[in-house]
């Protein structure tokens, strides 16, 4: 039969993971971030300004903060994962010019509805931040996957903090709330003459190949992501719980910092955001970590993090010093649990990054609700103690998840009980054996037809031995995973990276080459297939 690396041009499967980002266009990515994130949040603090101007009530006012983070959800629920099937640099020019006529019209509001309706529209189109993340980690290769979603994170976290104070700044500096608007609205214009630029012209092979999904069956795809990947899950299960923890305590500082014997204005609770930016600074080291120790490792250190911070918030109640500590260690830990949760699920490979970080941001955003109203709740019936128990519950939930995790970690070595796109049956024991380029034609035929563009075949399992052939497209990777008691690998077809902490090699057909025995990663270069033979416990 032809080879299927034959009948597919290279030129039309460019591998992102085999061409590195430059530091140069992670920058804009990490900008242009930072700039549309700020879309959100920079409204809040002139929410006065805008109840005076507009002659309405405060809590009228409230309503144009509670559009834009409806708004940002409705995004990410219908917009972002159209980044794995469409044209990236087309998608990212719409939604700039939308975002920033949303913000012209904001600017130009004549009542409070206009305002609000203008702020929901773009709100749910500036959500470009959730479709940068998973680009870049796809760009960045897994060798500094972790780091890139480290740096982006980084830029949306001090989008989103340095924004309240610059809108403020200047409104009192232009005469009025309008003024922010329109500088948003420049700003954000302004990356339409960057932004694409720095992008590839698509993120999975459907937006290159023209076999892209119906919308319908795109959005279908999101509970079976989460049902049919353990790293969905967990990083799903362990970032909403983290998220209600940290919502727990922000929903109930104001009323703990205002109670007896504290008693500080709305001023001091504000200021717990700006005093808790080192917290936010030093998480971007997460990224790094994650690349060199696995995600789960950082994960645990996080939750530990996390643990920490809310036993000083407890025992600590009464000592602003401690809440401050306490905020700075919560911060903390929720930022590196992000990146190493984002950085996780975004080795299930390109095709799949928008919707993956869909799934991912929704039970953030979830597990962020039901924190917020648990804490409002327990507060008011039960006190501050209340709240900061029901934030350790959340943690301890997360471990929980963790931990069965990690028990249930595969090696590389394909399980018939784990779906990791196409698989065969394993061959049972005494059977005669298939000739290994019959298995190689026709599992890279079945990655080329897999939406995850990976297949296996398990063809002996003999004791603790176990050997399989594995089929990779071109820029397909497996994500860092635990490493059996001894393995080899060798290249039957094309060329793979086989990655391990801060090192990687690259391999081609016909060469041999031992597993290192730590947490490894491996890239298809180009259409390949792999012999892996492996010893287990």
């Amino acid at each position: 039969m032809d080879s299927p690396i034959a009948a597919v041009p290279r030129a039309e499967v460019p591998p992102l993971a085999a061409r590195p980002a430059p530091r140069a266009h992670v920058l804009v990515l990490t900008v242009a971030g930072a700039v549309t994130v700020a879309n959100i949040y920079f409204p809040q603090p002139l929410l006065a300004a805008i109840a005076g101007g507009l002659g309405v009530s405060g809590n009228t006012a409230g309503l144009v903060a509670s559009a834009a983070q409806l708004g940002y959800a409705l995004g990410i629920l219908l917009i972002v994962p159209l980044a794995d099937t469409a044209r990236l640099r087309r998608l990212t020019t719409v939604l700039l010019a939308l975002t920033s006529g949303g913000l012209f019209v904001a600017a130009a509001a004549p009542n409070v509805l206009t305002l609000t309706l203008a702020t929901l529209a773009l709100s749910t189109t500036t959500v470009l931040p959730q479709i940068l993340t998973p680009v870049a980690a796809s760009l960045a290769g897994p060798e500094r996957r972790g780091r890139v979603v480290g740096t982006i994170g980084l830029g949306l976290t001090l989008g989103s903090t340095v924004s309240r104070g610059v809108s403020g700044a200047v409104s009192d500096a232009g005469g009025g709330w309008r003024t922010a608007y329109v500088v948003a609205a420049v700003a954000t214009a302004a990356l339409l003459f960057v932004l694409p630029r720095a992008l590839p012209e698509s993120l999975g092979r459907a937006g290159r190949a023209g076999g892209r999904l119906p919308y319908h069956r795109l959005l279908a795809t999101l509970p079976r992501l989460f049902a049919e990947h353990r790293e969905v899950r967990v990083s799903a299960l362990t970032g909403a719980t983290v998220f209600a923890a940290y919502s727990v305590f922000w929903a109930t500082l104001a009323f703990h910092l205002a109670a007896p014997p504290l008693g500080f204005g709305p001023g001091v609770a504000g200021l717990f955001g700006l005093l808790s930016v080192p917290g936010a600074l030093v998480s971007a080291y997460a990224g790094g970590l994650t690349d060199r120790y696995g995600a789960s490792a950082v994960t645990a250190w996080s939750l530990g993090c996390v643990a920490v911070s809310l036993t000083l918030v407890g025992f600590g109640s009464r000592s602003p010093v401690a809440l401050v500590a306490g905020a700075n260690l919560l911060v903390l830990g929720t930022g590196a649990a992000q990146v190493a949760n984002q950085a996780r699920i975004f080795g299930l490979g390109r095709d799949v990054a928008a919707r993956v970080n869909t799934v991912f941001m929704l039970s953030s955003f979830g597990g962020g609700a039901l924190g917020s109203l648990t804490a409002v709740w327990l507060y008011g019936a039960y006190g501050w103690g209340a709240a900061v128990l029901a934030a350790a519950g959340f943690v301890v939930l997360a471990a929980v998840v963790l931990v069965g995790a990690r028990r249930a970690a595969p090696s590389c070595v394909p399980r018939d009980t784990r779906k990791a796109g196409r698989r065969s049956p394993r061959t049972p024991q005494g059977e005669t054996m298939h000739d290994l380029a019959a298995l190689a034609d026709e599992h890279l035929a079945n990655a080329h037809n897999d939406a995850h563009g990976r297949s296996a075949h398990l063809v002996v399992h003999d004791g603790v031995l176990r050997q399989s052939v594995i089929a990779l497209t071109a820029g397909t990777v497996l994500d860092e995973h635990n490493a059996p008691p001894a393995a080899s690998l060798q290249v039957l077809r094309g060329r793979v990276k086989l990655t391990a902490a801060d090192r990687s090699e690259e391999l081609s057909a016909g060469e041999l080459q031992m597993i290192p025995k730590e947490r490894h990663g491996l890239a298809a270069l180009e259409d390949a297939v792999v012999l892996l033979t492996a010893v287990n416990d």
